[in-house]
């Protein structure tokens, strides 16, 4: 009965979000003037004086109003108890100092004892009152935290990885939130040295050797670790994560202090992202602001993955005005909502439109005049292009081809284009489409530079592999199937991919759009390319789950599909930029007169649905487009023979 009524009264207690701020202040009050009333009191006792109530109400009087000053001028009242530290201590000293000079100034006048009489009635004072409010302090803070242990059984042991400053804010706040579902039992971190000092009454974990960590778990009923750096997480992902994954514990991250919402942290689970990320991307943001200030921007696809992070951070900048160019109106709808509340002072446009209409296109230059354009619109899907090349070279080289001359016609500063990995010696008709893209809009601006066409448009290109979390992608297409118990398919056990986050790429634009000259390929590093089987199964492994409960299944490579792709960063095909992190491609110079004929040819094919034909050219254009496993490498067979 004693146990339950106490359990009844523990929930009671964390129940409530905090103790009233007023009734702190007027408990604060009650006791700084009782503690000045009894040292007076008690003063008067020892030194044998005679007990004078008028006295006595006058200094009681300022006592209350001096401490109300002191508690309001110095904030005692407004931190939350259960929360206190040492400068919520150093709060109450400064506070009640104030009372003792007021104090002190009404015993000289209405106390009518001697200096030596002062001084003590002061010191008792402030140390009895001082204790008490500390005191009290203590007892909320201890029988609040006793309130946690015994109202919830249900939370996660977790150790955090590391031991600074901020670790021990993240601990003390998680183990004293009463919506928080993670206890933090101690922290780890390798080193040589077998043991060290606690660090906030909780134990430091140094492990020698990844193995070592099993007594630990098993000792403290640990369940998982949680990592509050992204640096530890790239550090570990081989050594301590990988042996986490293989012993099914829990892996948690949480953002920087900085970025608490409601000074709270949102621990989230160790995603894939996490587990691929790189050094932070260096980018010259000072540059980029001065380069997009006060102009106008369009984006095309801007409803996209790329697209639609690529505003997001354009409308960071004081731009004057941002349009929003893409032919899909729900994506279009809901990033303007996005950036109107982020962004209220950005003047949007919001255009539903294609690149391939000339017409929509005049619309949009006639209307805005852009100075610079992000020209992210594309077909991307490998197997599905593959399905409908007609449809990729309509949007991917001639709506390139229109907007490109949209932006020469109305005197753009600069046209940046969004290529891919898939465009080095490509085997489907997507790579292919945008290899075509590349060379038309390259091709153009050695033109303008010969001065064989009029005008001052740069052409600039940039070229990276996959982003994680894209519209259609690998990574999301893997969660569906795990969340359905699986299987998760591969087409092929040795196929590898490069990855970069969707905000690491559009940074890159940004900054290749900044430091780019016409006529630029710009190659992003996209670092060590990834095995998709190994994605898959750490993606199983981070879900909860094992490799015996969801199979990988094999499923065979698809049309026009390839086990590597090639991004020509490699020191030997390129030269290098400012950028540590962007090079320059070495590519064929192609002559625009001549691309002319065979690129309207190959607009008439595919506007026409000559699908054969139309891939036949793309071939002829681009010699190094050899299609695998695809229906089309019959043409190429067709030409060799020849």
């Amino acid at each position: 009965m004693t146990l339950s009524l106490g359990t009844k009264l523990a929930k009671k207690i964390i129940s409530e979000p905090y103790i009233n701020r007023w009734f702190v202040l007027a408990f604060d009050l009650v006791v700084s003037t009782i503690g000045t009333c009894a040292s007076y009191a008690l003063c008067r006792r020892l030194f044998h004086q005679t007990f004078q109530s008028t006295s006595f109400v006058e200094i009681a009087l300022f006592s209350l109003f001096s401490s109300a000053i002191g508690f309001l001028l110095f904030k005692t009242y407004k931190n939350i108890i259960r929360h206190s530290s040492m400068q919520s201590i150093w709060r109450i000293a400064a506070a009640l100092m104030v009372k003792v000079l007021f104090v002190g100034l009404a015993l000289l006048l209405y106390g009518h004892i001697s200096n030596m009489e002062i001084g003590v009635t002061l010191l008792i004072d402030i140390s009895f009152t001082f204790s008490c409010l500390v005191l009290s302090r203590v007892v909320v803070v201890i029988a609040y935290q006793y309130a946690i242990n015994n109202s919830n059984k249900t939370k996660q042991n977790v150790l955090i990885y590391g031991a600074n400053p901020n670790d021990l804010t993240l601990s003390s706040v998680l183990n004293l939130n009463t919506q928080s579902n993670y206890k933090i039992a101690g922290y780890l971190r390798f080193g040589k040295r077998a043991d060290t000092y606690p660090i906030g009454n909780l134990p430091v974990y140094v492990l020698d050797r990844v193995n070592s960590i099993k007594a630990i778990i098993e000792k403290d009923d640990i369940e998982g670790i949680l990592f509050t750096r992204q640096s530890d997480i790239w550090n570990e992902r081989n050594r301590l994560i990988a042996y986490c994954l293989s012993r099914n514990l829990k892996l948690f991250t949480v953002p920087p202090i900085g970025k608490w919402r409601h000074s709270i942290p949102q621990v989230r689970k160790l995603d894939i992202s996490d587990l691929l990320g790189r050094e932070e991307i260096q980018i010259n943001t000072l540059q980029i602001a001065e380069d997009l200030h006060d102009k106008t921007i369009v984006v095309t696809g801007a409803a996209g993955s790329i697209g639609s992070e690529l505003c997001r951070q354009i409308a960071s900048f004081q731009v004057r005005r941002l349009v929003l160019f893409d032919n899909c109106e729900t994506g279009i709808h809901n990033l303007r909502l996005e950036l109107e509340e982020k962004f209220p002072k950005l003047e949007l446009v919001p255009m539903v439109g294609d690149v391939r209409f000339k017409e929509r296109l005049t619309h949009l230059f006639e209307t805005y005049h852009p100075q610079i354009v992000f020209h992210a619109a594309a077909y991307k899907h490998v197997p599905l292009m593959e399905s409908n090349p007609n449809e990729a070279f309509m949007v991917n080289v001639v709506g390139t081809r229109n907007i490109a001359h949209m932006a020469l016609k109305y005197q753009a500063e600069k046209f940046v284009m969004i290529s891919t990995d898939k465009a080095v010696n490509p085997t489907n008709v997507m790579g292919a489409s945008k290899r075509l893209a590349e060379i038309y809009v390259q091709s153009l601006n050695y033109a303008i530079k010969a001065g064989r066409v009029a005008g001052k448009t740069q052409y600039i290109t940039t070229r990276f592999g996959n982003v994680l979390g894209s519209q259609g992608s690998v990574i999301p297409l893997f969660e569906s199937q795990i969340s359905k118990g699986g299987p998760v398919t591969v087409t092929h056990p040795e196929i590898t991919r490069y990855f970069m986050t969707i905000r690491e790429a559009c940074l890159l634009v940004l900054e290749a759009s900044n430091i780019g000259h016409g006529g630029d390929i710009l190659v992003f590093d996209m670092g060590t390319p990834i095995k998709i089987a190994d994605l898959a199964k750490k993606m199983i492994l981070l879900s909860g789950y094992n490799l015996d409960t969801i199979k990988i299944e094999y499923t065979g490579l698809r049309p026009g599909e390839k086990l590597y792709e090639e991004v020509l960063s490699s020191i030997e095909h390129t030269h290098p930029t400012s950028n540590k992190k962007i090079r320059i491609a070495d590519a064929r110079v192609y002559d625009f007169e001549d691309l002319l004929p065979d690129y309207d040819q190959l607009e008439a094919l595919a506007r026409n649905c000559k699908t054969e034909d139309a891939v036949k050219k793309a071939k002829e254009i681009v010699p190094e487009f050899i299609s695998n496993n695809s229906e089309f490498a019959k043409l190429d067979r067709k030409t060799v023979a020849a």
